[in-house]
């Protein structure tokens, strides 16, 4: 499992990644932050299932990073770290659905028991919510039950844009309320189709009500719900991406996924579902077997094939003037190219072949053996110079991807130059 970790206090990070045996246990730290507002966009990118984090951080403390993990991703596991034993932090945690609260200090042998605790939570969860959805399904006999032929009614060939009301209607009546100021759908197409409907389906149910599965032909189609339109994309695009997750865990191939526009009348439900098949049956025609993702926002900008590719250009030039900045954040970058967050995780890590945190640790780390090869600096001021304002995480990051220390890799080059 994937683990993201955010807290403002440099020895706490530095402790949990390098006392922490990650590489004999089956978690893998991806990333992490100093800060809510930092660790939110990263998280979006890496996609991890579970984020231990802080409460008290500057900017966006860990009560509000929960606050939002819930509304946006409340699939991902969380773990609170607290240096301040009081209830009322521990009662907002709660109700928060964070996992564990541990106080701080830790050590590794704590931290791998709740990380032990979380996995099989989240383990056990999924499959009681597929078992549930195939339970139902074999209940049913045609693999359907009421709540998900309504929702499917409304993606019907043979809906009109008038049956949603009714539709949402009769929902309501059976306890399922989906009335909600905008919405957008996501349709879906994968091999492995019954493997996937049913990891669909789970994924769908872990959200909290925010999204809602009814499964096709040749895979699920999903309407998501949203406060806002902002909302309804984020949550459109970073359902999308952990769907790809979870299908490809449910051993599903040929992933395409399409999302629709985001509308605020029930009766435009049917256009945005329309607008995700197209979607969908535009990435058909491509023979990647890697997952894809488009949306409808992007259907314009495909149509010229210049356009998309100038806006990843745009943000890979402003990430090269940029990358030596260690608060240099995804979203500074989605709105240098005007796009949402999650949007533009999407199309740059689709575009780019890398995701965004994975680009910018190349752009940093050829900066460090650049400056590491020709120059006499210490680590610590290469470091810095090379967008890390914390010399041990820097350390860290050049030996993870090198196999070498910072001071390894000079006295190598040095040693190759003779």
């Amino acid at each position: 499992m994937k683990v993201f970790l955010a807290d403002d206090e440099i020895v706490v990070r530095e402790g949990i990644r390098e006392s922490f045996p990650w590489d004999d246990t089956p978690y893998t730290l991806v990333g992490e932050a100093p800060d809510g507002e930092m660790a939110l966009p990263i998280i979006r990118d890496t996609n991890p299932d579970i984020v231990i984090t802080d409460i008290k951080m500057p900017f966006m403390d860990g009560i509000e990073l929960c606050r939002v993990l819930k509304a946006q991703m409340p699939w991902i596991g969380i773990i609170v770290l607290s240096g301040y034993d009081e209830f009322e932090y521990a009662r907002q945690c709660i109700q928060l659905g964070v996992r564990e609260y541990l106080l701080k200090p830790i050590n590794a042998e704590e931290l791998r028991a709740v990380l032990d605790k979380v996995s099989a939570q989240l383990d056990t969860e999924r499959k009681m919510l597929e078992h549930a959805v195939n339970l139902r399904a074999r209940m049913e006999g045609d693999g359907k039950f009421v709540r998900e032929k309504l929702i499917g009614a409304l993606f019907s060939d043979d809906a009109t844009e008038n049956d949603a009301p009714n539709v949402l209607k009769q929902l309501h009546s059976m306890g399922t309320a989906i009335e909600s100021p905008f919405y957008s759908v996501v349709d879906a197409a994968f091999e492995q189709t019954q493997e996937g409907q049913a990891a669909a389906a789970a994924l769908a149910e872990s959200s909290g009500g925010i999204v809602h599965s009814s499964a096709s032909r040749k895979g699920t189609r999903l309407l998501v719900l949203g406060k806002s339109q902002e909302e309804a994309e984020e949550r459109a695009y970073a359902f999308a991406n952990s769907l790809t997750r979870e299908l490809e865990r449910a051993g599903c191939g040929m992933i395409r996924v399409g999302i629709g526009d985001i509308v605020d009348r029930p009766d435009e439900i049917l256009k945005s579902f329309k607008a995700a098949r197209h979607m969908r049956h535009l990435l058909a025609e491509k023979t990647d077997e890697k997952p894809l993702i488009l949306g409808v926002r992007e259907m314009g900008e495909m149509a010229d094939d210049r356009k998309i590719p100038a806006v990843i250009n745009e943000a890979k030039l402003y990430m090269t003037e940029h990358f030596t900045d260690p608060n240099l954040m995804l979203q500074d970058v989605a709105k240098a190219v005007n796009m949402s967050h999650s949007r533009f995780s999407t199309v740059f890590s689709q575009q780019n072949g890398q995701t965004f945190t994975e680009y910018l640790l190349s752009l940093r780390l050829n900066k460090a053996k650049e400056l590491l090869k020709g120059t006499t600096l210490k680590a610590s001021a290469v470091a810095l110079e090379s967008g890390y304002n914390d010399a041990h995480y820097f350390s860290y990051i050049f030996k993870k991807n090198t196999g070498l220390t910072p001071l390894e890799y000079r006295a190598q080059y040095q040693n190759e130059q003779v």
